[in-house]
């Protein structure tokens, strides 16, 4: 049974003052009572101290928030980034390239005193010659010792002595560029710069310092001359030195000997041996090393035994075995005109050629 004056089932849920709905807008959560500022004493501390029946308490201490303490780090982090870089931009300006060069070349032809000594034996002739130690082939091109410079990797100045030495197998060993049949082997390695001055030297050859194609490699004549054998026979050197912060040179001093016979002969017909020297000298940049291109800024041949009254601009007519010069020096030199070179000519020592 309820209480006096109430129902018999109790007091109708929801009716005003009834139970802790009463009191529901006034109670307060844990924080909150942490919080207060004024605290009671309990009783028994008011009876032992006399005190007040409140005291105050000190300001609760708040620490950062492990979220606020994120975001804190998050911003150091981001601002020390754009300081960085700020400092050390990677979209750095690249360094100024020099202007490429155009290939200036010259080709000296070296005129026989005598009829060009020759031989049905190969390795013979190679033995009585100055060549006789010479390595074969590409083994004659060994790249030097090297190791960084001011401003360039040990990886770098290997990438530049490895082009050169690639360039001079190119257009100085492969049967297909010696015979006249291709040029892009060469091609492929110089830079795009050049490409112009090296197609035009191809498709309108003159001998004007510029547009020689033996400049740019060794070819011989195809209706006159044809190889006697592959393993040509080489010596030379190959040094890398800095021109600047931005450029790597290479200069490369070799002598190439080939075995020929006369085009259309039989493998019984007497060979003779051809000598050349090529002096060139190479530029790399840091794109040209990147992309494994070259600039070829000079290239000085001499070459014999060949005839002087022989135009060797756009291939090479050496004389074979048993013929002589023609009697004539080169063409005549105008001083007066300009954009050409000097007509050059030299003699073939004795001693350069096999004693047979």
């Amino acid at each position: 049974m309820g209480g006096p004056g109430e129902p018999p089932e109790g007091p109708p849920e929801g009716a005003p003052g009834s139970g802790e709905d009463e009191y529901r807008s006034v109670v307060f959560d844990e924080s909150f009572v942490r919080a207060a500022r004024l605290q009671e004493y309990s009783a028994q501390e008011r009876i032992a101290d006399h005190a007040p029946a409140v005291r105050h308490r000190p300001p609760l201490r708040r620490g950062l928030t492990r979220q606020a303490l994120l975001l804190v780090v998050l911003i150091a982090l981001a601002f020390g980034t754009a300081v960085y870089m700020g400092v050390r931009n990677p979209y750095q300006s690249p360094a100024v390239r020099r202007p490429v060069e155009p290939l200036r070349m010259t080709l000296v032809p070296l005129a026989p005193q005598g009829a060009v000594p020759g031989a049905t034996d190969i390795e013979a002739l190679y033995a009585h010659s100055p060549a006789a130690h010479y390595r074969i082939g590409a083994a004659g091109i060994a790249l030097p010792s090297y190791r960084r410079t001011a401003h360039f990797s040990d990886s770098e100045v290997f990438s530049a002595l490895n082009s050169a030495k690639e360039y001079l197998v190119r257009s100085s060993l492969y049967p297909e560029v010696l015979t006249g049949q291709q040029v892009q082997p060469v091609r492929g390695l110089i830079d795009g710069a050049q490409l112009e001055q090296f197609d035009e030297s191809f498709a309108h050859p003159a001998a004007d310092g510029r547009h020689a194609p033996t400049g740019w490699l060794i070819r011989f004549d195809p209706a006159r001359v044809a190889l006697a054998g592959e393993r040509i026979r080489v010596q030379g050197t190959l040094v890398a030195a800095e021109a600047d912060s931005a450029t790597l040179e290479v200069t490369a001093d070799h002598t190439f000997v080939y075995a020929l016979r006369p085009a259309g002969a039989d493998t019984g017909a007497p060979a003779s041996l051809f000598t050349v020297r090529r002096e060139l000298h190479f530029r790399f940049d840091r794109d040209a090393l990147r992309t494994h291109q070259l600039q070829l800024v000079t290239a000085a041949v001499q070459a014999g035994p060949l005839s002087c009254a022989e135009d060797s601009a756009n291939h090479l007519r050496p004389l074979l075995a048993g013929q002589t010069a023609k009697d004539g020096g080169p063409a005549g030199t105008d001083p007066f005109a300009t954009g050409g070179v000097p007509a050059l000519c030299g003699v073939l020592a004795t001693g350069a050629q096999p004693r047979v």
